[in-house]
């Protein structure tokens, strides 16, 4: 059992989105948890769904958010998303993506999304 230390956060999300050219769920998998590990990520679970005509999503729930693939298999791209309330590990993952072997295509950088505490809910 991972153990978490809690600390309290800011309302901030570290956003990474983008594509690469991977979508064998087997290279995906132990390529994402080499990658999430190396990073300094917290896996708390991982599941993943196969779907006819070669589509499979995965999911890893981390302690500091999760990781989310979504393969195109027709097109040899993968949809990944990753979200983590922690700005050095989002970096850290990015730069570890870029070093690679996988093509990607970043959608964006690390996007951060960030909530006022005075919001107005209509």
């Amino acid at each position: 059992m991972t153990k978490i230390n809690a600390v309290e956060l800011p309302p901030k999300i570290y956003n990474i989105k983008g594509w690469i050219k991977q979508t064998n769920p087997t290279e995906l998998k132990n390529n994402f948890d080499h990658v999430l590990s190396e990073s300094g990520f917290n896996v708390l679970n991982y599941t993943d769904q196969e779907f006819p005509l070669n589509g499979f999503t995965a999911f890893w729930l981390l302690a500091e958010s999760h990781l989310a693939i979504h393969t195109f298999a027709q097109s040899g791209w993968s949809y990944i998303e990753l979200s983590s309330c922690n700005k050095e590990k989002a970096l850290n993952f990015i730069n570890l993506c870029k070093q690679s072997p996988l093509s990607n295509r970043w959608e964006n950088e690390v996007e951060e999304l960030s909530c006022e505490t005075e919001l107005t809910i209509h």
